[in-house]
């Protein structure tokens, strides 16, 4: 499995391999046609409920994570492009949360790296 990178999407720097934006609602301030994307997976993304009780506030990321593993297990194929494309190199996630360490492509990293 090659590197699997994660990026804000505001930062605009250049991703490297295949590039994926794994939040389910589009970044705001981002015109559709700036990013180069391999895809798009609403639906690697947490739920939108799982999302709301989230609130990006950092107290709530350990249980954030563990809910969001359990999501992922239920749905594997949401996460087979990315595992896909990881085997033949490295993989950008995009996400745009201002918190750089308390996000969704934080423990998507995690869940793709440690399985």
């Amino acid at each position: 499995m090659g590197p699997v990178l994660i990026q804000r999407v505001h930062d605009h720097q250049p991703a490297r391999g295949a590039v994926f934006l794994v939040d389910r609602l589009w970044p705001r301030g981002v015109r559709k046609d700036d990013l180069h994307l391999d895809g798009w997976l609403k639906d690697a993304a947490p739920s939108a409920e799982l999302r709301r009780w989230f609130g990006h506030r950092p107290e709530r990321f350990a249980e954030f994570a563990r809910r969001y593993r359990a999501e992922l297990d239920a749905r594997p194929e949401a996460v087979r492009p990315i595992r896909e494309a990881a085997a033949e190199g490295p993989v950008t996630l995009l996400y745009g949360a201002k918190d750089t360490e308390h996000n969704q492509a934080v423990v998507l990293r995690e869940y793709l790296t440690a399985s």
